[in-house]
């Protein structure tokens, strides 16, 4: 499995991956699942990708070189020469249908399906930056400011950060923050997500990063995450008062009128509520 998270703000993009990639209880490798395509003050566009690790490396190698017909009196496209990154993202879910066609059948065959999702943005010159999720049958949709991040992959461990931390608005290092957090949650929780981790920080018409890093074990900032997130988290959990079953002078009490319904109790051969 995989972990990957790709955040659109109004202040730029966070980008996160792991690389574990495992076939078997003992057969554990390391894949990079991020990559960049970049021309400096002209694009820059990131690929996060999770599924079966021989259609996304397919894809990956594909999408370079992949065109897409514009009609006789127009160059086709090519992730770069689109104007939009919508257009660019079409030339990527093309690269996933040739991928299907090419293979598709073949892993139908040997009973496997065919899966992979990816997770793309960036932003072209003269336009906004946009950020996609790819589906495996090269359809697509939009992050929205409703709809502010994306995750593939193993993404339930990292969801309740995200959700409850992330706007529009957030600052792209708080962003990253989150995102390291959103990590660390789902490495605790799941032995199929690993180190080492890539990391892009991206800001808003740049049009090139120098915010790349790779993290591994030996990472001082991401220890710090590990340890401090696991403290607070502790502070907090025993600062909450515990179950209150008394209603007297109770001040949340646990034992509370419940209005929807009662508990059932089985009492000899009959069953009576309990109110």
């Amino acid at each position: 499995m995989t972990y990957c998270v790709g955040i659109r703000l109004d202040a730029g993009l966070v980008f996160l991956s792991d690389s574990r990639t495992n076939a078997g209880l003992d057969a554990i490798s390391t894949f990079r699942k991020m990559i960049i395509y970049e021309k400096p003050g002209d694009r820059f566009m990131v690929m996060l990708s999770a599924g079966n690790l021989s259609i996304s490396q397919s894809v990956r190698e594909i999408l370079q070189v992949e065109k897409v017909d514009r009609g006789p009196h127009e160059a086709p496209l090519t992730i770069w020469n689109a104007t939009s990154m919508f257009d660019a993202t079409r030339v990527l879910g093309a690269a996933v249908r040739r991928v299907y066609e090419q293979d598709g059948p073949s892993l139908a065959h040997a009973g496997v399906d065919f899966n992979a999702s990816m997770i793309f943005g960036g932003q072209i010159n003269g336009e906004a930056m946009r950020m996609f999720l790819v589906y495996s049958a090269g359809n697509f949709i939009e992050a929205t400011r409703e709809t502010c991040f994306f995750q593939v992959g193993e993404s339930k461990y990292g969801k309740p950060i995200l959700d409850r931390v992330l706007t529009p608005t957030t600052q792209l290092d708080e962003a990253a923050k989150c995102a390291l957090v959103s990590m660390d949650s789902t490495l605790k929780s799941n032995l199929s997500v690993g180190l080492p981790l890539d990391l892009v920080v991206y800001k808003a018409g740049e049009l090139k990063s120098d915010r790349v890093v790779c993290i591994d074990e030996n990472n001082p900032y991401f220890g710090m995450i590990h340890s401090t997130w696991g403290e607070r988290l502790r502070e907090v959990f025993e600062g909450i008062d515990d179950p209150q079953w008394g209603s007297g002078d109770a001040t949340h009490p646990l034992m509370a009128p419940c209005n929807r319904y009662e508990p059932m109790r089985k009492i000899g051969n009959s069953s009576e509520r309990v109110v």
